[in-house]
């Protein structure tokens, strides 16, 4: 499912419009990316919890030349999946 699908889905299941449900769908996006570069995690219960976790660096290898390369640390986004919604999958 894309983004444009996810909104047909929205409006479909909510009775908003697709403008409406659009709107929303990038509220929710921008106020979990916000939430997580300020550093909090977004925990919806029953659905699953975002949050930042470090990468420290490491060493590589490019695949292409096969030599090694330093691979600098870095943010990652993680989600953890919640009981509902693990449950909820056949």
């Amino acid at each position: 499912m894309n983004k444009v699908e996810l909104i047909s889905a929205i409006a479909e299941k909510s009775g908003l419009s697709k403008i409406n449900s659009r709107r929303a769908l990038d509220a929710f996006m921008s106020s979990v990316a916000t939430s997580l570069n300020n550093g909090d995690r977004v925990s919806l219960v029953g659905f699953g919890t975002f949050l930042v976790v470090e990468k420290k660096a490491r060493t590589g290898i490019n695949p292409a030349t096969k030599k090694p390369i330093q691979i600098p640390a870095r943010k990652a986004v993680k989600f953890k999946v919640g009981a509902e919604l693990s449950k909820g999958i056949k």
